[in-house]
């Protein structure tokens, strides 16, 4: 090879030398211009000042390019000559500009294919991560087999042990032991209050804790904002309330079909029924495990979801049935009210959470409309124009808040001769609560629509459109918002500032150090259900969007079904359901809408 090839034939034909792959990837050109051209056009060229006075002097110009003819005769003048030249000049600058538009156009085509690539990556990755979270929950599902399995076995040896030690009974005394024993003890006591004694209930086979996650789903983090992660037919009627824990984990939801469902919004799959109240439930909170519901029963409810017997949804294998299959199972009054299998809420087993249930709050003589609970205490607020402050560990009322009561006392602050007056008397309480609002209450709304408790702090929303703050530990109103002038439906404060939300189509944000309006929000209809996270203000404004206000920016856009119209349908021929409720956390938002359907949307 070195004997017959030079040293420059051997560097030519290296450098010459392309492989198959290289060769086949080589993009087409679509350009007209060569690689020196626009190499050419990228050298920068100054504007000659004679260039301009060419353009003031083009009449001149003109002529004398009608003597560009005899531009070749030696005695042609030199003016004749410089115009030819500066003509020569503008052609290639106009020619050189061509290039470049050229060379920013395949530019611009290079970035779109660029991003159109980069977004089919981040597409797979997506689907990637999607898939780490699914084998992540299943995972987590196994492992609570397995700790489940374990305490079974534990508690299996331990018995052994304890039979193994044991006597037998010889003596009268023995005999009389053994007949104080819980066996014994079962055999005249009935079984149902039996189960409730601490003694047995510590020997009960300890059931999976539904939706318990040892880790948080990330993936609606990534998702465009008003991208939609599910949708499903929840219930039969008008959502009226609903909560979720975590991204993907519990949600509650109540409807007017006087059901409460528990559901695994992980799997989008219903884990059971609510069971007790006597009526629909208007009010209730998830939080972690613990889950408080209101009812027009006038009862508070306390449930413990870890008591669930619910069991996670199977892996699909081959010859698995689906849900859609699963629904046609449902029960009759389903299908009396969907025709289509698949829009028909799932009907899990209704003993799923039996045993869920820790105790009932029944002080109250109207309706419960909204409640709270931090820690240990509870607060409820109920048509009788009371709140209830409420024992959580011992299950009973420590203290009776009467509004009317504390509007009467504002009243006279303000007009010390109304409580004087001679015909103050059993109807002098409606006087006085027109005087603390300002307007007569709407009938139609809540007396108490919204309130949250914090310690000793608690915030309340009440039908004549005032905003109380109360201190817990006097029981007195500390300081009274003015502003609404409509009943407040919903609120929700953190340290610094109160988001209130009311009938007068509106959402005011309040400066709590100062009390005054730090920012309000007008709407075409009245408000419903309002929340807010670190980075957003979620509002339910009677249409069938969800208004959504980040605070980061400024920005106000809407997120739901009725965002944006179907492809191929006309927005004004499509019915889109009003959005009733709506909850939001870390940018994970849920939906509850009037016929029944719950939207899971990223924000």
């Amino acid at each position: 090879m070195r004997s017959k090839l030079s040293p420059t034939e051997m560097q030519q034909r290296a450098l010459a030398y392309l492989p198959d792959e290289l060769l086949s990837n080589i993009p087409e050109n679509s350009s007209s211009y060569s690689l020196f051209q626009g190499f050419e056009a990228s050298i920068p060229q100054g504007v000659n000042s004679r260039n301009r006075k060419h353009r003031r002097h083009g009449s001149r110009a003109q002529k004398l390019l009608e003597l560009e003819d005899k531009a070749d005769d030696p005695k042609a003048p030199a003016a004749l000559k410089k115009l030819r030249n500066e003509k020569q000049g503008l052609d290639h600058r106009l020619e050189m500009i061509d290039v470049r538009k050229n060379m920013c156009s395949t530019e611009i085509r290079e970035i779109d294919n660029k991003i159109a690539n980069l977004n089919s990556m981040r597409k797979i990755v997506l689907d990637r991560l999607a898939g780490l979270e699914q084998e992540e929950t299943e995972i987590e599902q196994d492992a609570l087999s397995v700790d489940n399995q374990l305490e079974d076995m534990q508690e299996e040896l331990e018995d052994l042990v304890a039979l193994s030690g044991a006597k037998t009974p010889t003596t009268a005394e023995d005999g009389q032991a053994s007949k104080d024993s819980p066996g014994m003890e079962a055999s005249f006591m009935s079984e149902s209050i039996y189960e409730k004694l601490p003694g047995s209930a510590e020997k009960k086979t300890k059931r999976p804790k539904p939706g318990r996650r040892k880790t948080n789903f990330i993936l609606h983090e990534h998702l465009q904002a008003g991208s939609n992660i599910r949708e499903f037919p929840a219930h039969h009627d008008i959502v009226t309330a609903l909560d979720f824990d975590v991204p993907f984990g519990t949600m509650v939801s109540a409807a007017l079909d006087d059901t409460v469902r528990v559901w695994d919004l992980n799997a989008g799959r219903c884990m059971g029924f609510l069971e007790g109240h006597l009526s629909s439930v208007r009010c209730l909170q998830v939080e972690d495990n613990l889950v408080a519901t209101g009812s027009m029963d006038a009862t508070v409810r306390l449930w413990d979801l870890d008591q669930a017997d619910y069991a996670p949804p199977p892996k699909k294998k081959e010859g698995h049935i689906d849900r859609e299959t699963q629904n046609e199972e449902d029960s009759s009054d389903d299908e009396a009210l969907f025709a289509d299998a698949s829009d028909r809420p799932p009907t899990p087993p209704p003993s799923n959470m039996r045993d869920c249930h820790i105790f009932t709050l029944d002080a109250h003589v109207a309706e419960v409309t909204a409640l709270h609970f931090h820690n240990k205490t509870l607060i409820s607020g109920s048509a009788d124009k009371t709140l209830r402050q409420w024992d959580l560990e011992k299950g009973r009322c420590v203290q009776t808040l009467d509004v009317l009561w504390a509007a009467a006392q504002a009243s006279a602050s303000i007009n010390p001769s109304s409580s004087t007056s001679p015909n103050a008397g059993a109807n002098s309480e409606p006087t006085m609560w027109r005087q603390t609002g300002g307007r007569l209450p709407d009938a139609n709304a809540d007396f108490v629509g919204a309130l949250q408790c914090f310690d000793a702090a608690l915030a309340c929303g009440t039908a004549d459109g005032m905003v109380r703050l109360w201190d817990l530990r006097s029981g007195q109103v500390h300081r009274s918002l003015v502003g609404h002038t409509g009943p407040v439906t919903c609120l929700q404060f953190d340290d610094h500032h109160l988001v209130t939300g009311s009938m007068d189509r509106s959402i005011r944000i309040w400066d709590l150090r100062t009390g005054s309006i730090f920012d309000a929000f007008a709407y075409d209809n009245p408000i419903t259900s309002m929340m807010f996270d670190t980075r957003r203000i979620v509002a339910a404004a009677g249409e069938p969007v969800v208004k959504v206000y980040n605070l980061d920016d400024g920005q106000q856009w809407s997120c739901g079904q009725g965002a944006t119209p179907v492809e191929g349908e006309e927005r004004s021929n499509r019915k889109y359901s009003i959005v009733e409720q709506v909850r939001v956390k870390d940018g994970f938002m849920v939906e509850g809408r009037r016929d029944g359907v719950v939207g899971v949307w990223s924000t």
